[in-house]
């Protein structure tokens, strides 16, 4: 049994636990403290409709996701539409890969659902192997954009020493989570959903971006470049990204045709 399956999924609503989860960003992100979401944010979210799940092994905060309220143009009618917007998720180190970040997202799903609404969106490093995994493979999200440098200069996770500055570009990917699709209803349920068919293109991130850009920084920056320029190739025409085959050497995201 994974831990995450004893861990207890419960909203944070005291300015003790939102400290908490401050403290946490710092201890899973390595962030500068000017780009930690501080306790005032999570209260005004929380306010303004969103929320905070934390997951609380005892009486122990662990990990937690945020959950914000955002806008957009319905896909199908045009009209505007409420989201939920998941802003970030941490999760304590020693916790992490133990089911916790699984429960905290299956948990902000049932969540988002139950308050009516049916999508949720957010970003992650494409040059991250273990999250390009977990969000396409085990949540089933989607990808059909890509943000160039989206926060600005971007912060070692990497390199040992947390804070430093790392002169690469943010790029980030941008998450679809169609909370009641065939895929991610069949994936809540715990049950393998149907295959996307063939694959019409790949990208290949670099099997240990970690190493790489402890070792040679400009090497990394090429293969940041080259990722972004083949996602962009790959989405203007017209493809979507919905799969992440893992490989010790090159493991890549998969690309298809739109139903």
């Amino acid at each position: 049994m994974n831990v995450g399956d004893e861990i207890d999924i419960r909203e944070c609503t005291t300015v003790e636990e939102f400290d908490r989860c401050v403290r946490l960003q710092r201890e899973a992100f390595g962030l500068p403290d000017l780009e930690l979401s501080p306790r005032r944010h999570l209260i005004v979210a929380r306010s303004a409709g969103g929320f905070t799940l934390g997951a609380f092994d005892g009486a122990a905060l662990v990990g937690f996701v945020l959950n914000q309220i955002a806008v957009r143009r319905s896909p199908e009618t045009g009209a505007e539409e409420t989201y939920g917007y998941s802003h970030m998720m941490a999760v304590a180190q020693e916790y992490q890969n133990r089911g916790v970040g699984a429960r905290l997202k299956w948990a902000q799903r049932a969540r988002v659902v139950a308050e009516g609404r049916r999508f949720i969106r957010w970003t992650w490093d494409p040059v991250q192997s273990r999250n390009a995994h977990f969000n396409l493979k085990r949540l089933g999200v989607v990808v059909r954009s890509y943000a160039e440098n989206y926060y600005g200069t971007d912060y070692s996770t990497v390199t040992g020493k947390f804070g430093e500055p790392l002169g690469l570009d943010s790029d980030r990917l941008v998450a679809e989570w169609n909370l009641d699709s065939p895929r991610v209803e069949a994936l809540a349920r715990g049950e393998a959903p149907e295959p996307p068919g063939e694959p019409a293109a790949a990208v290949a991130i670099p099997p240990n971006w970690g190493a790489l850009v402890r070792e040679d920084p400009a090497t990394a920056r090429a293969e940041l470049l080259r990722v972004r320029a083949e996602f962009r190739a790959a989405f203007a025409s017209g493809l979507v990204c919905a799969a992440f085959e893992r490989d010790s050497s090159a493991p890549r995201y998969l690309f298809f045709r739109e139903p």
